[in-house]
């Protein structure tokens, strides 16, 4: 019991760490652990307990809106996500609204990753002025055109869906469980030249670093003080001193 729950306490330190370590990345969604006894099947006592586990979980609340001025920067309000391609060329979803425009035309976050649209991935001509709308419509000033002379490219996929049908992979990018692409959501909308901070409480994190290691300290004086006994008891047996 004092063995499997050191584990599991350091998987959930491993987690913490991880989020203190993206303090400062862009719209970065906190993992969470929560700890529950799971019983027992097959012989042994019904009140039997297997182990304290861990269930990791993704922290959806809202960072901080920062503003930037950039007209690449963009932020989503409230609820909902930018369509993303993976690095596994699949659809993915971020909050991270800090945009590029390759020397090809593709829309890329800072990381590199194509934006989409609904018809895939978001290029725009040589332009002087890119701007992004509130309903992530893509507005340019073609190169050799008048300053007025705006033309709408495409629009960012904004999409919504159940935060329980996500799950985020090793990227840090979040997906459908399923496996498939989610809908386009009207209702979605972003703030052009702000960005969303990481919603990892440095403060509670800290907190909580300081408590798992007291709570994997007394695993280990458990297992420790398990052992002692032990020995005291074969001593006994044994008819030793």
């Amino acid at each position: 019991m004092a063995m499997t729950g050191a584990k599991q306490i350091m998987q959930a330190q491993a987690v913490n760490n991880h989020n203190i370590a993206n303090l400062s990345t862009i719209g970065f969604r906190a993992d969470a652990v929560t700890f529950d006894s799971e019983p027992i099947y097959g012989p042994g006592f019904a009140t039997r307990v297997n182990s304290v586990s861990g269930d990791a979980g993704i922290d959806f609340s809202t960072g901080t809106m920062e503003s930037t001025g950039r007209d690449l920067d963009i932020a989503v309000n409230g609820k909902g996500f930018i369509a993303v391609r993976g690095s596994d060329g699949q659809e993915a979803y971020t909050r991270a609204g800090d945009l590029r425009v390759s020397p090809t035309g593709a829309v890329t976050t800072a990381s590199g990753l194509a934006v989409l649209s609904e018809s895939g991935p978001l290029i725009i001509p040589p332009s002087t002025v890119v701007s992004i709308g509130g309903d992530g419509t893509v507005s340019v000033v073609p190169q050799g055109s008048a300053p007025f002379a705006v033309t709408q490219v495409d629009r960012i996929k904004l999409v919504n869906p159940p935060t329980s049908s996500l799950q985020k992979g090793d990227d840090g990018l979040l997906r459908l469980k399923t496996g498939g692409k989610a809908k386009t959501d009207d209702t979605v909308s972003v703030a052009s030249g702000m960005l969303e901070s990481s919603n990892v409480n440095a403060a509670q994190s800290l907190i909580s670093m300081i408590e798992l290691q007291r709570l994997y300290e007394f695993q280990i004086k458990s297992i420790n003080s398990t052992n002692t006994n032990e020995q005291s008891a074969e001593k006994l047996m044994t008819g030793g001193a």
